[in-house]
């Protein structure tokens, strides 16, 4: 039987009808492909769509204000404070809390558990709770906050409990990224959002979200300069036992505050009512709360870093011309009182020596000379009669002598004492110094350079020129030897000053104080570190002065925040001293 014959190219019947039914179902396959993606697609565009006209609405309703949750939980209902760098130093922060709601079951008891099952429950999440106090919550009956600001791992625990009258609702509170850090000048926020004491209470408008919208204000304060000031305090509280400290850099040509600080501080994060406040028995001690400021808020006579004060005021009254001029320095009789110096420095002193040793019989025989009407003048320009020039709530009324200054008073205020000012006022007054003369407010916002007030004269340029080498001599040859600082040329004046008490003044009570300002043969910055009752220690070789405790504070904090402020350490380069150094003797003298 012969085979079927087939012409050649022909394809089978069978074969050519199964390539058919497969491109069918091809076909059949892509076609609800497509139409599935075409599906999602209008699905996302409907949603988009969705969103986007909700936007529309929220917007031309003004609904802004009502936030949904999430809206609120993406936008701070507070703005951020930051540093001049942009470092955040406050902002919102989302958390937990822990809320008792007896309400929370609708029949029988509101509670699962007994109080103290509930009590043992949360202890053993929070152990720093009182549990009798946490018993006596549970068991009123009344609403209220067990807990603020608990983390999402400790409300997974509470829920663990069981216990539905427990909730954990989401709320904003006040986060300090730095701790304590700069908390004088930040404050704090209360429970209700109202800021208070610092910067929080100053912007307290302009911070809160009126139309969910907030912008950060911008400090003038370097958290890395804060830091290290912040530091080198306690590192000299500590050395010398000191109760309390406080210190402030300031940039003499704006006025704007780098660092201030007091110790003790506060954590703004957990504020409790000690820190503000302190018993009456604390208060006839002269004790201050944590919360109070140091540097803005307390007066204190400040002792001899007024001395170049005076003599600026006296070379630009023309009374002192010639500073190889000789001045008697035996105690000097002023009606029953008599001023004398901590050391005999020989029978005559010209106005170097005076500073290098100082010689309060000097200062005041040289402010006798200027007369009271024009150094009181002169401490009025630098306004040392008012509070002192800075945005923060908390500031002092200097003790400020009134009417006409008798001669006594002259010559006493001529040394720092009789007149009682904060260490901010010293800091505005020695960059005045230093800065070719001119006093500017101290600010604690950021400036640009077009919105550096232009200031007043309190001194001419060469009678600054002239304390500038003065303060420089000081730190080489005198008092303040133990701040000098290699290659960053440092100029200051140091300032023990018994603190007044009851009947007197306290002989064992020292404010201590050291203000300087770098590089002197440009200077940018003024620092001031103040020491609050430090104590002879081995540390500061059984001495409790300046020369021993805030001066050596300022010689290890220099050469820290100059490289962060651009100032590198140059020993090639100082200011010009040689014709004043045939002046002085080669030897130091301490305060």
């Amino acid at each position: 039987m012969n085979a079927p014959a087939f012409a050649i190219g022909s394809i089978p019947t069978t074969v050519a009808t199964g390539r058919c039914k497969l491109a069918n179902v091809r076909q059949r396959t892509l076609l609800v492909a497509k139409l599935r993606t075409l599906w999602v697609l209008g699905v996302f565009v409907l949603v988009g769509f969705a969103a986007l006209a909700r936007i529309g609405f929220l917007g031309a309703t003004g609904a802004t204000t009502h936030r949904s949750e999430l809206g609120s939980s993406l936008i701070p209902e507070r703005g951020e404070i930051v540093d001049r760098n942009g470092v955040a130093l406050a902002r919102d922060f989302r958390v937990y809390s822990l809320w008792f709601n007896p309400k929370a079951m609708t029949e029988g008891s509101p509670l699962i558990h007994s109080p103290e099952e509930i009590a043992d429950g949360l202890l053993r999440i929070f152990p720093d709770l009182d549990r009798r106090e946490v018993i006596a919550k549970l068991a009123s009956g009344k609403p209220g906050y067990i807990r603020r600001s608990i983390l999402p791992e400790e409300a997974n625990r509470v829920h663990a409990l069981g216990e539905p009258a427990l909730e954990y609702p989401r709320e904003t509170t006040r986060f300090y990224p730095q701790g304590s850090m700069a908390a004088h000048v930040l404050g704090y926020v209360d429970s209700d959002g109202k800021g208070h004491v610092g910067m929080e209470q100053v912007f307290d408008k302009q911070l809160k979200s009126m139309d969910g919208r907030t912008h950060p204000s911008v400090l003038s304060i370097d958290f890395r300069v804060q830091s290290a000031l912040e530091d080198e305090l306690s590192k000299a509280m500590a050395l010398s036992q000191a109760k309390g400290a406080g210190g402030v850099v300031l940039d003499v040509d704006t006025g704007e505050v780098l660092a201030l600080a007091s110790l003790p501080s506060f954590d703004p994060n957990h504020v409790k009512p000690t820190d503000m406040m302190v018993t009456d028995e604390e208060a006839r001690q002269g004790e201050v709360p944590h919360g109070f400021n140091r540097v803005t808020n307390q007066v204190y006579e400040l002792g001899s870093t007024f001395k170049p004060i005076t003599v600026a005021a006296a070379l630009d009254a023309g009374t002192v011309t010639d500073l190889g001029r000789r001045w008697p320095a035996k105690p000097l009789h002023v009606g029953r009182f008599t001023i004398h110096d901590d050391h005999n420095y020989g029978s005559t002193l010209n106005v170097p020596q005076a500073l290098i040793h100082s010689s309060n019989i000097v200062m005041s025989e040289v402010a006798d000379e200027l007369g009271g009407v024009r150094l009181k003048k002169t401490m009025e320009s630098l306004a040392m009669n008012e509070r002192p020039a800075i945005e923060l709530p908390a500031r002092g009324f200097p003790i400020w002598p009134s009417g006409k200054w008798p001669r006594l008073r002259t010559m006493t205020v001529s040394f720092g004492h009789g007149l009682a000012v904060t260490p901010l006022h010293l800091a505005s007054a020695y960059s005045a110094l230093v800065n070719g003369g001119i006093w500017r407010p101290a600010t604690l916002e950021k400036l640009d350079p077009s919105e550096v007030p232009a200031g007043r004269r309190v001194f001419t340029a060469a009678t600054s020129a002239r304390i500038r080498q003065l303060l420089r001599m000081i730190v080489e040859f005198g008092t303040g030897r133990k701040a000098d600082a290699p290659g960053f040329r440092i100029g200051g004046k140091t300032g023990s000053a018994e603190k007044p008490g009851v009947g007197g003044y306290r002989k064992h009570a020292l404010i201590t104080t050291f203000a300087a300002a770098f590089p002197m043969d440009r200077p940018r910055y003024v620092v001031v570190a103040m020491m609050d009752e430090p104590q002879g220690t081995t540390a500061t070789s059984y001495q409790r002065t300046a020369a021993w405790n805030a001066a050596p504070a300022v010689g290890r904090l220099v050469p820290r925040i100059g490289p962060l402020l651009g100032i590198m350490p140059d020993e090639t380069r100082d200011i010009d001293i040689s014709d004043l150094k045939p002046l002085i003797p080669q030897e130091a003298s301490e305060e």
